[in-house]
């Protein structure tokens, strides 16, 4: 049995989330064109069968993208992808074939080169990028010597068996952490304020994105079999609360609703999602408030 922890790193947007989910097979992480959409370490649980019996488990590490911090929180996202880095028995580091390698690719890349673990490099979004800019993503990422290079599409599929096979190849032999059919090991209700937020993203602009987090303060199967939710979406300043409801609460109602049918499927019932918008004054810079959502 092979096993072992695979950090996915990158700069934000070069698409490690829905490459994750790719790798795993079903959703373990939310994805948005907005950068900084994972804000905490997801773990998925990549199973691989021979013969129909388990012979590997890699753990994937979805980590936050590596950026130029501006906040309390973006010092402790920060640090959660050094720490993954620091225990990874293997990484995958993730270019995007649309955009330069620059300042923050390098960052990523050198700190991956670092760990002394095996580095598989993925320029991923093969499928928007034309082959003269995948090669050159390619040539680029030479400068640091990984163990194997895949030109993938995270989004289409391309190449993302020849990734999962690259990982397997440099697992060692270790335990099973996980059940076979485990696809994360996400509390609920972690995975609950994920979904919602992600509903969110794509509709807001500047920096409303990074200012709203989801924090699912009850989950409880009521009499009937409905799922009741308790969630509240979580600003930073009484502006951003219109912006979050909408005119005539049309946003918080339609984000709402999508989240809701997303959660009934995940959940397999009927689910009642209560949700109500709070502000918390500047939470990204106040470490308790962190702490109480989880940014430890």
């Amino acid at each position: 049995m092979r096993s072992g922890f695979v950090a996915v790193v990158g700069r934000p947007n070069v698409g490690k989330s829905t490459l994750v989910n790719a790798l795993v097979g079903s959703k373990v992480s939310i994805t948005s064109t907005k950068p900084q959409t994972t804000r905490n370490t997801i773990r998925g649980i990549m199973t691989h069968y021979e013969e129909g019996v388990p012979a590997s488990q890699a753990v994937l590490v979805d980590t936050p993208g590596l950026h130029k911090p501006r906040t309390a929180l973006g010092e402790r996202l920060n640090a959660m992808v050094q720490g993954t880095l620091n225990e990874a028995d293997c990484v995958v580091v993730v270019f995007d074939a649309t955009a330069p390698v620059g300042p923050g690719d390098r960052r990523v890349a050198e700190r991956a080169k670092a760990s002394g673990s095996p580095v598989i490099c993925v320029v991923n979004k093969v499928d928007r990028g034309n082959p003269a800019e995948v090669a050159e993503r390619l040539i680029e990422a030479t400068a640091w010597d990984f163990d194997v290079y895949v030109p993938t599409s995270a989004l289409t599929g391309e190449a993302v068996e020849t990734v999962r096979h690259a990982i397997v190849e440099r697992l060692t032999n270790g335990p099973m952490f996980f059940p076979s059919d485990a696809t994360t090991d996400q509390p609920e209700h972690l995975v609950v304020g994920e979904i919602i937020r992600e509903k969110f993203l794509d509709r807001l602009h500047d920096e409303l994105p990074h200012s709203l987090v989801v924090r699912v303060r009850e989950m409880e199967e009521r009499a009937n079999g409905t799922l009741y939710i308790d969630a509240q979406a979580i600003v930073e300043r009484d502006s951003q609360k219109g912006i979050i409801i909408g005119k005539g609460g049309e946003l918080l109602k339609t984000a709402g609703a999508e989240a809701r049918i997303e959660l009934e499927a995940l959940f397999g019932t009927s689910v009642f999602l209560d949700l109500r918008v709070r502000v918390e004054k500047d939470w990204q810079q106040r470490p308790n408030i962190l702490d109480r959502l989880g940014f430890e």
